[in-house]
């Protein structure tokens, strides 16, 4: 099979690592990939919103599936250009795409089947988002309506934070993503991630996993696209994933095609497990990242496979996925100054060492420079993965394989599964 991979991320390198696995790959292609990708694929310098750049891409090689990375692909339609042309494409229309690219579609939509989640209110003017601040309690949850790579929530303990950040998010600080903002109830809780693989009539559970959102140790700092992540998430014991299946996946797959926009792809619940039960946080169109790297590492079954199937409607007729008996972990390792303002350009050295076959690193943020040197070029740069019997051992390989690296201006938290470990 020839595959075309869309994005450029520590969560595509990922699936590249897995597809590259695969007996049954014959060409893989990655656009526009990145220094660490490069190794498993050949690069395209398309860019991932270029849609017609990609679908030419597409024809050009042949490719019998296109698989989607990373949201901003999902909001322009590129699946919906593929399907024009005949191409079998694993992640979800424009429309369908709505569970991540709208928060208020999600908060309606959930309302509307049934799908457990908080009290909230949509609000396109300051003045009316400020005197609906009455009808909640603090700490105040103010999200921005669109995406804005991980960092468009604020969760303001006093009235006068959530008023600054209402007046933020619809002054432009995260663009049109904030033209229209989402104030929901405060959950209290833990958080874990659930994943679903979706064909449009069927799901199948995924794995579970949690990440750290906050860029300190202790969950202190401002919130990033993740800061690490580890799975299985001890939390989600099974009689709750069968309850976040039932209740959610289950019930917006049958939603999304009732009202005429089959959902195909990657389903991503973010799941606040609350005295009451399990409540819907958020819904993401693509898999999460890192959570993604984890997921992929624990992955005994060939996915490749299963992401054609998903996106032939043909996902009830495949076998129970297999999963390795381990804990994987990651820890991600991100440039100064993030996520606020990530100074890029520092020189990275041995990423291509040998630290067993238990330790994979996946580039997030990276590229080569013209003496072929590796330099940081995003916020988040390195995944540094381990799998490992239980969770301290794979976290201490982790570690140690992050400490081993030669990149001194790099930081990362020092406390990634603290929950699973305090247990």
């Amino acid at each position: 099979m020839n595959v075309l991979l869309v994005g450029s991320g520590g969560r595509e390198h990922a699936l590249a690592w897995k597809l590259r696995q695969s007996p049954l790959l014959t060409r893989l292609v990655v656009a526009p990939g990145n220094p660490g990708i490069a190794a498993l694929a050949e690069l395209a310098d398309v860019k991932v919103t270029d849609v017609a750049g990609l679908v030419a891409l597409a024809r050009q090689m042949a490719a019998d599936l296109v698989v989607v990375g990373p949201e901003a692909a999902l909001e322009v339609g590129l699946a919906d250009a593929l399907a024009e042309v005949g191409i079998a494409c694993f992640g979800p229309t424009k429309a369908a795409a709505r569970l991540e690219t709208s928060k208020g579609f999600t908060k309606a939509f959930a309302e509307r089947h049934g799908v457990p989640t908080a009290e909230y209110g949509e609000f396109t003017d300051g003045g009316e988002a400020k005197a609906a601040l009455d009808r909640f309690t603090p700490p105040y949850v103010i999200k921005a309506d669109g995406i804005a790579a991980g960092k468009g929530v604020v969760i303001a303990a006093d009235r006068a934070q959530a008023e600054q950040a209402i007046d933020d998010m619809l002054g432009g600080q995260f663009g049109t993503a904030g033209s229209r903002l989402v104030i929901e109830a405060f959950m209290t809780g833990e958080e874990a991630s659930v994943f679903a693989l979706c064909d449009g009539r069927t799901a199948r559970l995924f794995g579970a996993a949690q990440d750290h959102k906050r860029v300190g140790d202790g969950d202190t700092g401002p919130n990033t696209g993740g800061m690490g992540a580890y799975s299985p998430a001890p939390v989600m014991t099974p009689a709750l994933l069968e309850e976040v299946r039932t209740r959610m996946i289950d019930a917006t797959v049958a939603g999304m095609a009732a009202e005429g926009t089959p959902y195909c792809g990657v389903l991503y619940a973010g799941v606040m497990v609350t005295p009451e039960g399990p409540k819907l946080v958020e819904y993401n169109a693509r898999f999460g990242d890192p959570e993604c790297q984890v997921l992929m590492l624990r992955l005994a079954s060939d996915l490749l496979p299963y992401l054609l199937a998903c996106a032939e409607g043909r996902l009830a007729e495949m076998p129970p996925l297999e999963w390795r008996d381990e804990t994987a972990l990651c820890v991600v390792m991100a440039a100064p100054g993030y996520p606020e303002a990530p100074v890029t350009g520092s020189r990275i050295r041995g990423t291509e060492a040998d630290f067993g076959p238990e330790v994979t690193i996946f580039h997030a943020g990276t590229r080569r420079d013209a003496a072929g040197d590796l330099r940081a070029s995003g916020g988040r740069v390195l995944n540094v993965c381990a799998r490992d019997a239980d969770v301290a051992e794979a976290r201490r390989r982790a570690y140690a394989a992050v400490d081993a690296l030669d990149w001194p201006e790099g930081f990362c938290r020092r406390d990634i599964a603290w929950r699973a470990l305090s247990r």
